[in-house]
């Protein structure tokens, strides 16, 4: 998991050859004002999913894992709190991996919890647990979809 600032994204962007664009989507268009929705940046290999949400809070946030995509959370407005848990550590999934959607979702609970507020992204990859949504309030995040 790495978490920082929006105007820190360029130390990132060697770590897999879709990062650049994933960050140039977001540096060049203000993703605040796109709808709701999966947005398409280079096929299934890139895409960002917008979501404008009400947190769930802490205890509403659910630990998640992907195999196939790293997500990089970016938080356009309000103040999101990710959960986070190595997911060779979950021992109670809940239910089935689903290939389809590239999720699996766990009832373990998150060992720590981040604060990624408006301006900030975190990066999960595949041996990352994550629960989103724990902050509260309105929430408007991007979420860049990389495929491995």
């Amino acid at each position: 998991m790495i978490v920082d600032t929006f105007a820190q994204h360029n130390r990132y962007r060697h770590l897999h050859p879709l990062f650049a664009a994933a960050f140039e989507f977001a540096a060049s268009r203000d993703p605040g004002t796109l709808a709701a929705g999966r947005h398409v940046i280079d096929g299934d290999r890139l895409y960002v999913s917008v979501d404008h949400v009400a947190g769930r809070g802490r205890a509403g946030a659910r630990l998640e894992s992907h195999q196939r995509y790293i997500d990089i959370q970016l938080t356009i407005a309000g103040d999101e709190e990710i959960g986070w848990r190595p997911a060779r550590d979950c021992v109670a999934p809940a239910g089935a991996f689903d290939e389809e959607r590239d999720i699996r979702f766990y009832d373990d609970a998150p060992d720590s919890w981040v604060a990624v507020p408006a301006g900030r992204f975190a990066i999960f990859f595949p041996e990352d647990a994550h629960a989103p949504l724990g902050g509260t309030g309105l929430l408007k995040k991007a979420i860049f979809k990389i495929a491995l």
